[in-house]
């Protein structure tokens, strides 16, 4: 029997709410006062899986640019 993780879980919450705001990866990188990359933001939106870690690194940016506070179960169904 083999085992494999699923890394791709489909367009995430996380792309309607940026939708809905109108704003693009850059917003959220420049938000932040951590460090993430573009690269990450676009990742998170796509569906590839990103460590704990990186999610609340996400989920903080991403309250600080909207000025509004989400929780994970908003931005991610994984």
């Amino acid at each position: 029997m083999e085992y494999t993780t699923e890394r791709n879980l489909g367009p995430q919450p996380i792309a309607a709410l940026m939708g809905r705001h109108g704003l693009r990866p850059h917003d959220i990188v420049a938000a932040s006062s951590e460090q993430i990359t573009h690269k990450m933001v676009s990742r998170a939106c796509k569906g590839r899986k990103l460590t704990r870690n990186v999610q609340f690194k996400i989920l903080r940016a991403f309250n600080t640019a909207t000025q509004q506070e989400y929780a994970l179960k908003d931005l991610f169904t994984y």
